[in-house]
């Protein structure tokens, strides 16, 4: 074959190789996880000023925005990461994944996993080095849950025990932003900075419960209902939304502010009325799945609050 040859049959094949990330990019990383990174960034930051600096006033920066896109790249290292190390359990549940039918392969995302990481890591260094150093543990942890998995068969098939090790993947991102927000002067370490975590973490656990919450038990799929049973995979979920809420409460003390103010600080006590409305409604409807819309509008509601509190309460 000629080198000419040679050369177009490289670069037909690296085409079609993008061809094949942006495929599945579109169909696994729909746009609301975009949003979901996008607020989470800016609610977490601002809330983080709020309690650590209050008296002075927060706007997302130029940092902030290279943040949200190293977060929401990350995201779909995540992603890319969990396509791999469920295919065993895809091609049995989901076997249309892009990755179960052949339309796209294990190196083609392994070769995005790196192209991610090592523009993260070169992006977040410009921020400074303790900004690189935690979202290379993002990073390493993720592939490192890759390796657990393989080689334990309770993380596998526990759920709880899968939870116990997965979820952490969540802190270390909130941690990134947070450490990196202080480094560039967005944010003041202080432990109200680093309790602002249990909000986002309630806030995400009540929606991972309630998209895995069955009323009957599904022992051949991961539900948190299998463990817990319905009623105590729903009563879990509802008391992380509520660690989320008050959580924010006593971090942001509504009463400390003046009545305008203190109606938006009171919000997200409010905002428990939603995940209150989906266990009332799974309770009293025939549907054998818990209901996921209230779970999300939540979460989602709940992190547009905590952006208005950050801009307006200080």
């Amino acid at each position: 074959m000629h080198t000419a040859e040679v050369a177009g049959t490289s670069s037909s094949g690296l085409l079609d190789s993008v061809v094949h990330i942006g495929r599945f990019t579109a169909v696994m990383y729909k746009p609301h996880y975009v949003l979901y990174g996008v607020l989470w960034v800016l609610a977490l930051e601002g809330t983080a000023a709020l309690v650590s600096q209050p008296d002075s006033a927060w706007h997302p920066t130029g940092a902030t925005v290279l943040r949200i896109v190293v977060v929401a790249f990350v995201l779909l290292y995540l992603r890319m990461v969990d396509e791999q190390k469920d295919l065993d359990y895809d091609r049995v549940h989901n076997p249309d994944r892009l990755l179960v039918t052949g339309a796209i392969s294990a190196t083609e995302l392994r070769a995005a996993m790196a192209a991610i990481a090592i523009g993260a890591i070169a992006a977040s260094l410009t921020l400074s080095v303790i900004s690189a150093l935690m979202i290379a543990a993002v990073l390493a942890y993720g592939l490192a849950l890759w390796g657990l998995e393989r080689l334990s068969e309770t993380i596998r098939t526990d759920i709880m025990a899968n939870l116990a090790v997965t979820y952490p993947v969540q802190l270390l991102v909130t941690a990134y932003v947070v450490l990196s927000a202080a480094d560039t002067g967005e944010v003041h370490a202080t432990w109200k900075t680093a309790s602002v975590a249990l909000i986002f973490a309630g806030g995400f656990l009540q929606f991972e419960f309630a998209r895995k919450t069955f009323r009957t038990p599904r022992t051949d799929e991961h539900f948190y209902s299998n463990a817990l049973g319905a009623t105590g995979s729903t009563a879990f979920g509802l008391l992380c939304a509520a660690v989320a809420a008050a959580t924010d409460i006593a971090l942001v003390q509504p009463w400390t502010y003046p009545s305008a103010q203190a109606m938006v600080a009171w919000v997200p006590l409010a905002l428990l009325a939603l995940p209150i409305w989906g266990a009332v409604k799974f309770a009293r409807g025939s549907k054998p799945d818990y209901p996921v819309l209230p779970a999300v509008l939540f979460i989602l509601t709940l992190y547009i609050v905590l952006i208005v509190q950050a801009i307006t309460l200080t």
